[in-house]
């Protein structure tokens, strides 16, 4: 994994009289089969500040604007989040800081895998000791 890896997703979106509807298709809009979801909202505290070893992810911002930091062992890069029909994909192995949540904001993330809060790596030291096994 590096940074080249992630990237923004655009998701499509359909808008009429009515208004807009963005769909999100597992294997089509978004590059894995989806087998969780889960969102934040009523944000405090910054949250990541971790890495999935075997989880890719699609970070969504649905409502508000939120950063989030990317580090792949060696590079970082911030991407901001403000656009409900983007999405940012990272694969496994990327460790996430997500922080500066607006007051409205509300993060949706489609994950590959179920939660498994020992196949995380929950800080950058971890994280690196990890990378050198590899």
């Amino acid at each position: 994994m590096s940074l080249k890896d992630i990237q923004k997703i655009t998701l499509p979106s359909v808008t009429d009289n009515r208004g807009a509807l963005t769909s999100i298709e597992s294997g089509d809009s978004i590059p894995f089969k989806i087998n969780r979801i889960f969102y934040m909202h009523h944000i405090i505290q910054n949250r990541g500040g971790h890495a999935h070893i075997d989880t890719d992810q699609v970070i969504i911002a649905m409502s508000g604007s939120m950063k989030v930091k990317v580090f792949d062992g060696e590079s970082e890069e911030l991407y901001i989040l403000d656009d409900c029909t983007e999405g940012l994909y990272t694969p496994r192995l990327t460790f996430c800081d997500l922080y500066d949540f607006s007051p409205d904001a509300v993060c949706l993330v489609l994950a590959n895998t179920h939660y498994d809060m020992s196949r995380s790596l929950r800080n950058k030291e971890d994280y690196l000791k990890f990378l050198e096994t590899l």
